[in-house]
């Protein structure tokens, strides 16, 4: 068995009209038949991954027997659990794996709920591949590449060999919402800032060691692009490997428990310290950045590994998410917070200056909004809630015969 890659080159016309992310349908074509075509596409995926699942494993048969088949695919907690096991299982990602085989075709459909079950695996596809590539590299992992090159292709066509660049405002330009101290010698200025946040992709058909974080790192971003359609579950999973990708056993993640009454001043934090015992606190922080060398590193939800700018980019870009949105259960707020407080750790050891500001923004963002919660619910206790309010007296109305 073996993976095609579909070639990322092409004129414009030909790749739009051959991109799996595009979901319009064409004038020429009937709506209900193309519903119905999503359906039995749908139904054959889900009759697929039933026969490479073990045979005591789930039924299928009623999700692929709804009314939106892989809408209910990827809501299902059990199928996700049933597909982690096999990827989990330490001779996945072979060339010869029905379960990547069965993920890259279903990333490549044109149903677009089908291809989000397949994103959804993207945090153990990417965890499992890098934790493995840095403890055994001579371990072929072809179906892990191909599915993540399959990734990528997708995100050069939809990029366009453009590179992503962001606006930022000149703050020395007046605008709407505010008026500069110092008027501007010269109007003739755009009043913008670009930045590129990533560079323009250059296709690629197989995964070397140069471009392996950048094949990861994009994935992650079409992840990312998707995050709030995600499951709950697949977040809690990446947020596992990230910890586990920064290294879980350093002292420094725990640096952020002792000052809970500290008054903090942007990120300057005040000490009354004589310079001998700035000496001896310096000796101290110099101890706390030994990594412990037992191999307690690893984990089996991933190993400590490189961790170059193209993959802190989009990981803090889900860990922020996971932190701070409304919407994400408690249990994925706190995995978050424990991924974010090891990458703090982490970039404090690798000095990434970018690194340390956004973690500890994260940290401090997630600390300040707890206070305010539990300040809430003390303003406004339980037991106020539950008190019954008196009953409204019935309004009486006097008529005159």
């Amino acid at each position: 068995m073996a993976f095609h890659v579909k070639p990322a080159s092409g004129s414009p016309s030909s790749s739009a009209s051959s991109d799996p992310n595009s979901s319009s349908i064409p004038s020429n074509q009937d709506p209900m038949q193309s519903w119905w075509e999503s359906i039995s596409k749908a139904r054959a995926s889900i009759h697929a991954l039933s026969s490479i699942l073990p045979s005591s494993s789930l039924s299928l048969s009623s999700l692929a027997d709804s009314d939106r088949p892989s809408r209910s695919l990827l809501q299902s907690p059990d199928v996700y659990d049933a597909v982690s096991s096999c990827l989990f299982s330490p001779h996945s990602g072979s060339g010869p794996d029905p379960i990547c085989q069965w993920l890259y075709e279903t990333f490549q459909s044109s149903d677009p709920d089908l291809r989000l079950v397949a994103v959804s695996f993207i945090p153990i596809l990417s965890g499992l591949y890098l934790s493995r590539v840095v403890v055994s590299q001579s371990t072929p992992l072809a179906g892990f590449e191909a599915v993540l090159l399959a990734l990528y292709a997708s995100e050069l066509k939809a990029r366009g060999g453009k590179p992503v660049s962001i606006s930022i405002p000149d703050l020395s330009q007046p605008s709407l919402y505010h008026t500069p101290r110092s008027r501007p010698s010269s109007m003739a200025s755009a009043g913008l800032f670009i930045g590129m946040a990533s560079p323009p992709l250059e296709p690629l058909s197989e995964v070397k060691s140069t471009k392996r974080a950048c094949i990861v790192g994009v994935a992650l971003e079409c992840y990312y692009k998707q995050i709030s359609q995600m499951p709950s579950w697949s977040k809690l999973d990446f947020c596992r490997f990230a910890a586990a990708w920064a290294g879980q056993n350093c002292p420094c993640k725990a640096e952020f428990d002792g000052d809970e009454n500290a008054e903090i001043d942007g990120f300057s934090e005040t000490r009354g310290l004589e310079e001998g015992e700035e000496v001896e606190r310096c000796v101290e922080e110099m101890e706390k950045l030994k990594i412990a060398e037992d191999g307690s590193d690893s984990s089996p939800e991933g190993a400590r590994i490189p961790l170059p700018w193209e993959l802190w980019q989009p990981t803090l870009r889900i860990i922020g998410h996971c932190l701070l949105a409304p919407l994400n259960p408690q249990d994925v707020k706190d995995a978050a917070l424990m991924a974010v407080r090891c990458l703090y750790a982490r970039a404090s050891h690798d000095l990434l200056p970018q690194a340390i500001l956004a973690t500890r923004s994260l940290v401090q963002l997630d600390k300040r909004a707890r206070q305010a919660a539990m300040a809430a619910a003390a303003a406004n206790p339980a037991s106020n809630s539950n008190t019954p309010s008196k009953a409204k007296k019935p309004e009486i109305f006097l008529m005159a015969k």
